[in-house]
């Protein structure tokens, strides 16, 4: 699939391509494959607004600038193969047969070439989940180790709510209610009683 560019920056393929009005559609019936060109009036509305084509995500641009798409690539340079004429060239059959068989080989390498670029690019994906399923691992083969932390974080809990509830008060209600507890030296609380 290829995408025409307009005035923005040439957009990525997957742009409003369900938008009726926005798409028109060409059929090319040589090579059997379509080219999909966005409405001028998606793009048109982005270039009136002077919006920078590098950091809108859909664009070619966009999608370059972060690393998601082929920024070089000698097989998508067409211009070794077109060259201005001054003269027409006359029809020829085998040269026709050549070309299109040129073209769907530069086809082929380009995607070769794109699909190798993805893999690399997803290979930190794919080492990250790698490592994070290591992690859980490690986690799981030390979990006694977490439940007993988690029982003793979860014995001091009240603790927090208490103080919480203590802070809410005002003026001598919050200087009788912190006298109320103690917090000892083995991390127990102890509570006196209230003395009128």
């Amino acid at each position: 699939m290829r995408c025409v560019p307009r005035r923005f920056a040439s957009a990525h393929p997957g742009r409003n391509l369900t938008s009726g009005k926005n798409l028109r559609l060409t059929y090319l019936t040589e090579l059997k494959r379509a080219t999909f060109a966005l409405g001028l009036s998606t793009l048109a509305r982005n270039f009136k607004a002077k919006r920078q084509p590098r950091r809108v995500k859909w664009t070619k641009a966009g999608r370059a600038a972060k690393g998601k798409e082929m920024i070089v690539d000698s097989s998508l340079v067409l211009s070794q193969f077109a060259k201005k004429r001054n003269v027409p060239v006359k029809y020829d059959r085998n040269l026709v047969a050549a070309t299109i068989k040129a073209m769907e080989r530069v086809e082929e390498i380009r995607q070769r070439r794109e699909r190798v670029f993805t893999k690399r690019r997803l290979a930190g994906k794919l080492a990250r989940d790698r490592k994070r399923e290591a992690d859980r691992k490690v986690v799981m083969e030390g979990e006694h180790l977490i439940r007993k932390e988690l029982r003793e974080r979860e014995e001091g809990q009240p603790l927090v709510a208490e103080t919480a509830k203590a802070s809410r008060l005002h003026g001598e209600e919050r200087l009788r209610q912190k006298k109320k507890t103690r917090m000892l030296v083995d991390g127990t609380t102890q509570e006196e009683m209230d003395v009128d």
